[in-house]
């Protein structure tokens, strides 16, 4: 279970010194906190499933890229290498990446899954896409090529 990787990545680094590693995954387990908080007032009282873990950490993921290009444009590179070595330390606990012939694989399976066809069928693919494959895509990515797919 991903909560208990966190847990136990979090004892290693901080037996290592490694306090780069501690930051990062005390950030992670802070937000995982928030999520079971929210879970719990909508029902759910055993916290949120690794799925939804997953889906936490890919927004992690978007939110310090979205840093490191903000950082970058104003020239403070030492803040952007910051936010990539969050990243890297955050990606340790996501599934393997698919990459731009990965993504293009699976949504042609999705394709034959879900029945979709033409732009209509965006909703229905992604969704099976996000059920599927978190963590394990750049969504972003991944609906720009399920568009082409779909329209072409």
């Amino acid at each position: 279970m991903l909560r208990d990787r966190l847990t136990e990545s979090l004892k290693d680094a901080m037996r290592a010194k490694d306090m780069a590693s501690v930051s990062t995954i005390r950030l992670m387990i802070a937000r995982l906190k928030e999520w079971d908080i929210e879970a719990r007032a909508k029902g759910n009282k055993d916290g949120v499933a690794d799925a939804e873990i997953l889906q936490m950490l890919s927004g992690m993921v978007k939110q310090r890229q979205e840093s490191v290009a903000a950082y970058q444009q104003g020239h403070r590179q030492d803040l952007a290498d910051k936010e990539l070595a969050e990243i890297e330390v955050i990606r340790k606990f996501m599934p393997q990446q698919l990459d731009a012939s990965g993504i293009d694989a699976v949504i042609a399976k999705g394709i034959a899954e879900t029945g979709a066809s033409g732009i209509k069928g965006m909703g229905p693919l992604m969704a099976w896409l996000k059920a599927n494959y978190a963590g394990q895509m750049d969504f972003a990515a991944a609906s720009a090529a399920a568009k082409k797919a779909l329209s072409g």
